[in-house]
């Protein structure tokens, strides 16, 4: 394994990784004959990957790029970004990932935000681009298209202030979902990066890579920090290979994983009911893999997926702004519970109350986190780009303010229950919108589902599901009922559904996160909306739940 310290910085040491592994594969991409690129599949090796970055860097060096600019790089899930973004991060440019599913407004926000330089773009999404740019105030970047950018860059538009980053010089800007208003751009640096890789790398465990012999499976967006950080990181300092496939897609997934020979997967919770809900392919206990690491399975599915595909799925916790996940990698592991494992030295964790006061055991409370008393900071994020405020007030008391509710139970075992943004407050109660939208996620009418808040003006919140259906239903009202008699009978009568409304479609991000905030229009008041069903009279202590049915009224 590549050595990471304190001074490491990411050029250095992929150019002692390029060495050392010079014949291993580096990265690699399935084939996929439907794909525009490498239709047949791609395989780089070290060696071949360190000339082509070595070429990048005198390129954009030649042009005047290096220390204190931003190019973004909008390729998809190409492995070239990748490459450019080692050539940059080794002239200390800082790499911004741009998000291809984003519509010309959001793209103006993060080209404004980051006032970025460059941006390497390719052909396709040029003229995505430009409408952009034509939208954005503060940034005018330079643009380059990918496929001519042998030909020449433009020059930069100001002087680098050196090419020699050091372990704190930024070498991404990676942009949070946005679901409670604007995204933050978080800065991460060398050392945050590299760290992150080598603390993937050496959990052990279940979780335990070999050298120079893995090959990790990441269906995941290279503008996220699972797949361009954390995999990516953790395959290069042992000489191992990341899969990068263009995205998830479960027909293809079994093809894939065979194909690639992956040892590791990563998931999101989205894959599982998806490949759960496939028939039964040729390949999917004729694989190689050892090991899942992810996050968000359903309590419910998460056994059955394991004894189908014959492989246990690792859950993890972490963030962009700290990507040294905790993960449930020992034995025995707690399957189904939103267990994602104990905390180990590198990382302290705290479970408090809304006055930063330790709760006792067992009862939920915000996770707080930290590095160490010494040093509280060390490889967390450098901060949220021009917002000190923000960046403050999320350490206060030295703890960085995660807003994940969690328990810890007497042996230290660590179990999720939500965002603290996704818990509704009725009458006195706190409830997990998580817990009620697995629970609806699990019954077989649904296809998805977001549970969220909606004002009461007797109880201060209520519950609110918002369904899509598999198919399209005869009765909307029986189905209601059906739905919530199935929550009624399996949760305690404050968490089921006081409101139901049905709906075509809910919006995501690219990485499949439900975007609660846009699924109605600001300001306005759900409860009012046509078709929304006021279930609230179900909802009483001592009525005795209906069975859970199966409804034949889709």
């Amino acid at each position: 394994m590549i050595a990471v310290d304190d001074y490491s910085t990411i050029g250095e040491t992929f150019f002692r990784a390029a060495e050392k592994y010079a014949d291993k594969s580096f990265l690699a991409v399935p084939a996929n004959a439907a794909r525009a690129y490498y239709p047949v599949g791609e395989e780089i090796a070290y060696g071949e990957a360190a000339k082509t970055v070595r070429g990048l860097m005198q390129a954009y060096a030649a042009a005047g790029y290096g220390v204190g600019h931003r190019i973004a790089l909008l390729l998809e899930n190409r492995p070239e970004h990748m490459l450019h973004k080692l050539a940059m991060n080794a002239l200390g440019i800082c790499c911004v990932p741009l998000n291809p599913d984003h519509r010309p407004r959001e793209l103006a926000y993060v080209l404004d935000h980051a006032n970025v330089d460059l941006v390497v773009v390719l052909a396709s999404l040029d003229a995505q681009l430009h409408q952009g740019m034509d939208q954005a105030g503060r940034s005018k970047p330079l643009v380059v298209l990918f496929e001519n950018f042998a030909a020449g860059l433009p020059p930069a538009a100001r002087k680098a202030e050196s090419i020699r980053p050091d372990q704190a010089t930024a070498a991404s800007i990676l942009y949070t979902s946005g679901t409670t208003g604007r995204p933050k751009g978080c800065v991460l640096s060398h050392g945050y990066e590299l760290a992150g890789g080598a603390w993937y790398s050496t959990r052990g465990g279940l979780a335990t890579f070999g050298e120079a012999c893995e090959r990790i499976y990441n269906p995941l967006p290279l503008f996220h920090v699972n797949a361009s950080i954390f995999s990516f990181y953790c395959a290069m300092l042992k000489g191992n290979c990341q899969v990068q496939t263009d995205r998830f897609q479960p027909s293809r997934w079994w093809t894939e994983v065979y194909e690639s020979k992956a040892s590791v997967v990563h998931y999101l919770g989205v894959v599982v009911p998806m490949l759960l809900s496939q028939d039964p392919h040729p390949h999917e206990r004729d694989h190689c893999v050892r090991f899942a690491i992810g996050a968000g399975v359903e309590p419910q599915r998460h056994r059955a997926f394991e004894e189908r595909f014959g492989f246990p799925l690792l859950e993890i916790w972490g963030m962009t702004e700290m990507v040294r996940a905790i993960v449930d990698n020992q034995l025995p592991r707690e399957v189904g519970t939103r267990a994602f494992g104990r905390v180990t030295p590198g990382v302290e964790v705290r479970v408090v109350d809304d006055s930063d006061v330790d709760v006792p055991v067992g009862q939920e409370g915000e996770m707080i986190v930290r590095h160490s008393a010494a040093t509280p900071r060390k490889h967390f994020f450098s901060a949220y780009l021009d917002d000190d405020a923000a960046t403050e007030a999320s350490w206060r008391g030295g703890w960085f303010h995660t807003g994940d509710i969690i328990t810890r139970d007497a042996t230290g075992l660590l179990r999720f229950v939500d965002r603290r943004k996704n818990i509704i407050r009725r009458s006195g109660e706190n409830i997990a919108a998580a817990e009620v939208e697995a629970l609806l996620q699990a019954h077989p009418l649904v296809a998805q589902v977001a549970v969220l808040a909606v004002k009461d003006e007797v109880r201060e919140e209520e519950v609110l599901a918002c369904v899509v259906l598999k198919n399209k239903p005869a009765d909307p009202a029986a189905v209601a009922r059906v739905l919530f008699d199935h929550c009624n009978a399996n949760l305690a009568y404050y968490k089921a559904p006081g409101w139901l409304y049905l709906t075509d479609s809910i919006p995501t991000t690219a990485t499949q996160k439900i975007q609660k905030h846009q699924i109605f229009e600001p300001g306005l008041d759900p409860r009012t909306l046509p078709g929304m069903m006021d279930l609230r009279a179900l909802k009483k202590r001592d009525a005795r739940p209906v069975a859970t049915q199966q409804a034949s009224a889709a």
